[in-house]
C-alpha cells in the first residue's frame, strides 16, 4: 500500500498538479561564466615581462599596445584550459585584429616540444600559442590557479581578469569583450 501511495504522488508531481496555469514553468536565468569576471575599477599597470614566440624569441605585452589583449594562462595538463582553447580559437576570429589580440600562453615546462602535437592532435595545429615555461609572468599574474584569463587595455593595464573556465562562445562573454574593445576606440574631441 505505502509503495502505491509513493507512485500516485510522483504521477500526481509530474502531471498537472499545479496550483494555476503556467505555474513551474518559469525559465530560469541561464548561468554564465562572464559572472565570473572581475572588472577592476581602475587600470592597473602591468610590467613588460618577457615571454617567447612560437620562433623562442623574447617579447612583451608592449610589443600589442593599441590592441584589447586577451592573455590566458593554460597547460597541457589542465582540463579546464584544454577545454577552453577550442572556443579561444574560434574568439580570436570574431574580432578585428587591429583591435583586439588573443594571446594564449602555455606554462608547460616543456615548451614547444609537448605543446605543439598536443595541439594538432586537439585539432588545433594552427592556433598559435605563446610560451612561458620558466612562468616569469608569475611576476605580474598569480599563476597558482589556470585557467587564468587576464584582459589588457590598450596603454597594457590590467583592467579585468579571470583566474576559472570560461565559456568564450557564451553571448553575455562576447557582448562584453566586444563592450571593452569599443571602450578602447579613442573618441574624437568635442567641439
Amino acid at each position: 500500500m505505502k509503495y502505491l501511495l509513493s507512485l500516485v504522488f510522483v504521477f500526481l508531481s509530474l502531471t498537472s498538479a499545479q496550483a494555476y496555469p503556467g505555474m513551474g514553468q518559469e525559465k530560469a536565468k541561464s548561468p554564465s561564466t562572464v559572472d565570473f569576471i572581475k572588472q577592476l575599477p581602475e587600470a592597473y599597470p602591468i610590467a613588460p615581462i618577457p615571454f617567447k614566440d612560437e620562433l623562442g624569441r623574447a617579447i612583451d605585452f608592449s610589443r600589442y599596445k593599441g590592441k584589447l589583449l586577451l592573455v590566458n594562462m593554460w597547460a597541457t595538463w589542465c582540463s579546464p584550459c584544454v577545454r577552453e582553447l577550442p572556443a579561444l580559437a574560434r574568439l580570436s576570429e570574431k574580432f578585428p585584429t587591429d583591435s583586439f589580440q588573443l594571446l594564449p600562453i602555455s606554462i608547460d615546462a616543456e615548451g614547444q616540444s609537448l605543446v605543439k602535437p598536443f595541439l594538432k592532435d586537439l585539432g588545433l595545429s594552427n592556433f598559435t600559442t605563446y610560451y612561458d615555461k620558466e612562468q616569469a609572468l608569475g611576476q605580474v599574474f598569480p599563476l597558482d590557479t589556470i585557467p587564468a584569463t587576464y584582459i589588457l587595455n590598450t596603454a597594457g593595464e590590467l583592467i579585468a581578469y579571470v583566474r576559472s573556465y570560461v565559456d568564450w562562445e557564451d553571448e553575455r562573454v562576447l557582448a562584453l569583450v566586444d563592450r571593452l574593445i569599443k571602450e578602447q576606440v579613442p573618441r574624437p574631441p568635442l567641439r
